[in-house]
């Protein structure tokens, strides 16, 4: 008896050890958005956290802003890797802040497990629409001529050094082999806000960001950043029709801390998958402007590599540091 109540009890050991199915349902799991709440971030992960309700159980949002994303991100990296926290990866945690920042407490590759990258959002190519007019600007090639018809004559404005306008505008500068002068302002609202005025020439914005002001004739779009046109504005062309190669898009993903099983990593891709393929998330999605992009942990990773490297020039180029 003894012999067998051993054998059993071992069983059931093993059983436990080789059924992460239970883990979800018994354990909440905590997602980190390292950004604050209300962003399209923050709406695209409650809005997955409650499709996948159903296969991995409850998932609790929580936000930890600062230092553009890092403080959060290091708390996913930080975390257990069992399957119970899971994050956010954006394209300026893991692509652009490990050439921005001098030091960071998390390496963007080793630290994480990818899960599936979940949305991409084009950057668009904007100028104010009097003054497209005024110098007889309608396109991307137009830009450029004048640029170089009238050197150190136009600027642009973003949401600050560092951030993807300002890394948009210096790929541009150097793809074409124009100058314009950079204006950073606290954020992409105020940088907006002097677009619309007139204090600058171009941006390249946040298409959401955009759209209203595209629609209402306040500002003229040249061009998505994508390297296709976007379903949501298919009368843009891709600066790459002019430009060829040229692409920045604001992306993010899931991510996982470092070594968490991979049959787990697994179970939540499919959920995850599951979700941004339904027909609610991409209505959902719409309304921001981001296109779905549901991938396998390793085309994640793949990709997230991809972007790091091309950053690295960029950011260096551009000359932004933060200490």
């Amino acid at each position: 008896m003894k012999r067998r109540q051993l054998l059993l009890n071992s069983l059931g050991a093993a059983a436990t050890l080789a059924a992460p199915a239970a883990w979800s349902q018994s354990h909440p799991i905590r997602l980190i958005v390292p950004y604050a709440p209300g962003g399209p971030i923050d709406t695209t992960a409650r809005l997955l956290a409650e499709r996948v309700k159903d296969t991995l159980g409850t998932v609790i949002i929580e936000n930890r802003p600062g230092a553009g994303g890092n403080i959060g991100v290091d708390a996913i990296a930080k975390a257990a890797p069992d399957g119970t926290t899971i994050g956010i990866a954006a394209v300026a945690t893991h692509a652009i802040n490990p050439w921005l920042f001098s030091k960071l407490p998390f390496d963007p590759v080793k630290d994480f497990a990818p899960i599936t990258q979940m949305v991409r959002v084009p950057n668009v190519l904007v100028m104010n629409a009097q003054t497209a007019e005024r110098l007889k600007i309608a396109s991307v090639r137009d830009l450029i001529a004048y640029a170089k018809a009238h050197p150190g004559s136009l600027n642009y404005g973003s949401g600050g050094n560092g951030s993807a306008g300002h890394l948009a505008g210096e790929m541009f500068k150097r793809a074409a082999h124009v100058f314009a002068v950079h204006i950073p302002f606290n954020g992409g609202n105020p940088a907006q806000l002097a677009l619309l005025s007139g204090q600058v020439d171009f941006n390249f914005d946040n298409l959401a960001t955009a759209a209203p002001n595209i629609r209402a004739g306040k500002l003229r779009a040249l061009a998505v950043t994508s390297l296709q046109r976007s379903p949501y504005v298919p009368d843009v062309p891709p600066v790459a029709d002019t430009l060829p190669g040229f692409a920045i898009d604001t992306w993010w993903g899931l991510v996982a801390p470092a070594g968490t099983p991979k049959d787990v990593v697994q179970k939540l891709n499919h959920a995850f998958v599951a979700a941004l393929n339904s027909p609610q998330a991409k209505s959902r999605f719409a309304g921001l402007m981001a296109e779905p992009v549901p991938t396998t942990p390793e085309e994640f990773g793949r990709f997230m590599r991809s972007e790091l490297a091309k950053y690295e020039s960029v950011v260096k180029a551009s000359g932004a540091k933060v200490d």
